[in-house]
């Protein structure tokens, strides 16, 4: 009998009793430092800049209010708040009907969601917590975009409602991470995952498998030191290149060569071989089923993914 890999859903329930899902929104006005040019021009080199909202175009004009981490006025700060209410009554809806959730957990998902002077972040979190049956929060942000100021503030609210913070680690790898114009290095990742450690947060981390230039030996060595830097929690996604990305330039151009699906599930098995039992599992791939996927053409098949990734993790007697 094959084991069955610890969940972040697992994690959930076991704490609440009852199935809780996370309810992604995406806040307009929220920016990236990678793209707005403080610290890098462009983005990730895989980032569909304009995919997200604002477009590149807003994220520079906001970046003076943003940057200004003493300022308490937000202008669109009512807009942000009726957006949030929007998007999470609609998708705890349909997260309530599909898949029989009782509670939620808030994800901030999209940029950089700590990015802002604190009064904005206060206002946004505290409404989402204000939501019915919202039992915490869960906040994408980079590494180089989290003060102390913020940390002690989401570590207050940690003492009465569930907090996790989502770190893109990417690589421990500064050759990579220049590579893809992350805009920090890797020393920056660490520190911040020990900070936010040392505050008492729970710390998922992101791991890209494929990344340009890395060998399977690289990746695994990444995910050792995510473990050892002690996550909580972990996203395993495989690299793959969507249009409008200069990663989409470099592939044209016979730079970049994408990741296939044999080598990504054997990293992944050994990634979880690796895994400490207590850290949980939030995805094992990812995907995306449209027209602005170029390449692997594998990842357009998420349930062919989830079928091959079991089959390799047969072997060593687990299953997702």
């Amino acid at each position: 009998m094959r084991e069955q890999i610890f969940t972040f859903g697992q994690y959930l329930h076991r704490k609440f009793g009852v199935k809780v899902s996370k309810v992604p929104v995406s806040i307009s006005g929220f920016t990236c430092p990678n793209i707005d040019g403080t610290v890098a021009k462009g983005g990730c080199t895989f980032c569909e800049n304009d995919s997200f909202s604002p477009s590149l175009d807003r994220a520079r004009e906001l970046k003076g209010f943003y940057l200004n981490l003493d300022s308490t006025a937000n202008p669109h700060l009512e807009k942000q708040l009726q957006q949030l209410e929007w998007q999470f009554t609609s998708l705890s809806k349909r997260l309530q009907k599909e898949n029989n959730a009782e509670k939620f957990m808030v994800y901030f998902q999209s940029f950089t969601n700590t990015y802002a002077p604190l009064e904005t972040l206060k206002a946004l979190y505290e409404k989402a917590l204000s939501f019915e049956n919202v039992v915490g929060l869960s906040i994408g942000t980079r590494s180089d975009c989290i003060s102390d100021e913020t940390f002690e503030y989401l570590s207050e609210l940690s003492q009465k409602t569930e907090i996790w913070i989502e770190f893109g680690i990417q690589s421990i790898y500064d050759e990579t991470l220049e590579r893809i114009n992350r805009g920090h290095n890797s020393a920056n990742v660490k520190e911040s995952i020990l900070r936010a450690k040392s505050y008492g947060l729970n710390v998922c981390g992101h791991l890209i498998f494929g990344l340009p230039g890395e060998s399977k030996e690289m990746m695994l060595e990444t995910t050792k030191e995510a473990y050892a830097l002690g996550i909580d929690s972990v996203k395993y996604h495989p690299l793959y290149v969507v249009k409008r990305t200069a990663l989409a330039n470099e592939y044209t151009r016979g730079e970049f060569e994408p990741i296939d699906e044999e080598l990504y599930c054997e990293i992944l098995k050994e990634a979880l071989v690796l895994k400490p039992l207590h850290v949980s599992v939030q995805r094992i791939s990812a995907g995306i089923d449209d027209e602005s996927l170029i390449a692997p053409l594998w990842c357009k098949d998420k349930n062919g993914q989830i079928r091959s990734i079991n089959k390799a993790l047969e072997a060593v007697g687990l299953k997702y």
